[in-house]
């Protein structure tokens, strides 16, 4: 049966990083699809390649059954589009950028989901946020309490737990190693 690779993390942790790498060094011909998260963020942003939607556009969206998942999150909507359940019918894997706080509502929906959470050592983060230079320091404070508050997913059934304290290529053999241990 294939799976639902739900990664997830704090923003900063490395996830559009990680996908990005596994995405370029997956083996050609392997039954992966990346899905593409639907948010109303613009395109052009600094991070991970979504799909741009208005607040209308999306909301026209999920009235109308176009998303397989979707939360909220900093004042931002995200969606993953119906497409997935295709490409589990045609046998493939699924990976896909989701969110900590909707990890439950995923899990209850996709009975098939493995959570694959991201972990990164706070001042690792702190460095990473700061570096960037998207958020005040303010907002890198907020964002290092509610890193705080998730480390406690420690208690999903099936978690895997991949640190991204160093090097990206370490990383992501890790989680390339993941998938093709699913892919057999």
């Amino acid at each position: 049966m294939p799976n639902i690779f739900y990664v997830m993390g704090a923003s900063g942790a490395g996830k559009d990083s990680l996908l990005r790498f596994a995405r370029e060094q997956q083996p050609a011909g392997s039954p992966v699809a990346f899905a593409h998260r639907y948010i109303t963020r613009p395109a052009h942003s600094a991070g991970e390649n979504h799909v741009e939607l208005s607040n209308d556009e999306f909301q026209t969206r999920l009235e109308h059954g176009c998303f397989a998942m979707h939360w909220e999150s900093h004042g931002l909507r995200y969606g993953i589009g119906t497409e997935i359940r295709h490409w589990l019918q045609q046998g493939m894997h699924v990976v896909l950028n989701g969110s900590r706080e909707y990890l439950y509502k995923a899990a209850a929906d996709f009975s098939n989901l493995v959570p694959v959470l991201i972990r990164v050592d706070a001042d690792v983060l702190r460095e990473r946020l700061t570096e960037r230079g998207r958020e005040s320091p303010d907002e890198v404070a907020q964002r290092l309490r509610r890193h705080a508050r998730f480390e406690c997913l420690d208690e999903h059934p099936g978690l895997v737990c991949i640190d991204n304290n160093s090097d990206l290529s370490d990383t992501g053999q890790q989680f390339l190693d993941l998938l093709s241990s699913s892919a057999r």
